[in-house]
């Protein structure tokens, strides 16, 4: 079983950045899929960004194409979501998923306007 553990959150003013890291343990998560998602407090959870550690380009949600991306390290086994010109919109519980299955317990992100 893999553990996944995010960190990177904070408190930005809208047009700010942040990095999110996810880190992996237990296992390898190399040649596997994995993604951010966010879920904004009365809202349901949603996708933000997928890679896949070996071929394939990475998927992003509209809101956030050009602003986001994400990246991975294969020798330190983590995840990044590199978060540019942050929205209020923004603001949210963003969480790493490993195989559409595990996850973390979220960072906080919150943006101010």
């Amino acid at each position: 079983q893999v553990q996944l553990v995010e960190s990177g959150g904070g408190l930005v003013q809208a047009g700010g950045s942040l990095t999110l890291a996810c880190a992996a343990s237990g296992r390898s998560i190399f040649n596997h899929a994995v993604g951010w998602f966010r879920q904004a407090p009365g809202k349901e959870r949603e996708f933000v960004a997928s890679s896949h550690w070996v071929g394939g380009s990475p998927t992003y949600a509209d809101s956030v194409k050009g602003r986001f991306t994400i990246s991975t390290d294969n020798t330190k086994n983590i995840v990044y979501l590199q978060m540019n010109n942050l929205k209020p919109e923004d603001t949210a519980v963003y969480y790493c998923n490993e195989n559409g299955v595990n996850w973390g317990r979220g960072t906080q992100v919150t943006v101010s306007s």
